[in-house]
């Protein structure tokens, strides 16, 4: 998906409309969003916003994934989490962005004019509400992101991200926990093991393991299909009765 694709989409064809923060808007809401609506997109590796900019805008994640990172003062950076599409990238009432967002793969945002969609919000309460419900998902999500970088094994922490892409898309398109999941995969293997601190051979390694396995099925080296998602879950080192994240 595109810039071209989507520039002349009215929301309601949007494809992560029910996950976004307009997602309980009306039509006459919708339009008022559009108004302050643009899109905006990336190629892999461009800076989308730096640590300390100012904002002047606010939007989903509408396709790619974009990574947030941290820089310490001696230069090291530290990955803090994935964005991924229907994710929001800036806050409203905050003017400087906290951390570093860069585009992983080709990204497109939609993005809303930051004083603009603060006023509304204020009158909408139903938008405040969705951004909280977004925010305590965002929440979950770090802490999640804290284990799977701080305490799991290689192949846990392997297992653990195919599992979150592989949830995320099957949430967007709608679909139940039963049966298959099907889904390409956004991120190389080198950019895997840049994101969880393993070296390329041990990120390899570890898919060839789960697919000898049969817990995923590989074609080419991005088409995925899990044919049991528990059996994935099981791999990944969590306490979960497996549902699908929000």
């Amino acid at each position: 998906m595109n810039l071209a694709d989507l520039s002349d989409r009215v929301c309601g064809e949007c494809p992560i409309r029910h996950r976004a923060v307009c997602a309980r808007c009306d039509e006459d809401e919708q339009k008022v969003l559009d108004t302050m609506k643009y899109y905006r997109s990336y190629e892999a590796g461009q800076t989308v916003v730096w640590s300390g900019d100012r904002m002047d805008f606010v939007g989903s994640v509408v396709s790619g994934i974009a990574s947030l990172t941290q820089t310490m003062e001696d230069g090291r950076t530290q990955m803090v989490g994935l964005l991924l599409p229907s994710d929001f990238v800036g806050r409203p009432g905050r003017e400087l962005a906290p951390y570093d967002v860069t585009a992983t793969t080709d990204l497109v945002m939609c993005c809303f004019r930051k004083k603009p969609f603060e006023t509304m919000m204020a009158h909408t309460p139903h938008i405040a509400q969705r951004l909280l419900e977004m925010t305590l998902d965002e929440l979950d999500a770090a802490r999640e992101w804290m284990l799977l970088l701080g305490r799991k094994t290689a192949r846990e922490k392997i297992a653990s991200l195919i599992a979150i892409i592989a949830r995320r898309d099957a949430t967007l398109q709608l679909r139940g926990g039963a049966g298959p999941l099907i889904f390409d995969l956004p991120l190389t293997r080198v950019a895997m093991s840049d994101y969880l601190g393993l070296t390329l051979e041990t990120v390899s390694r570890q898919i060839s393991a789960l697919r000898n396995e049969g817990i995923i099925q590989l074609d080419g080296k991005r088409h995925v299909t899990i044919p049991d998602f528990q059996r994935l879950l099981n791999e990944s080192g969590d306490d979960t009765d497996g549902g699908m994240l929000n």
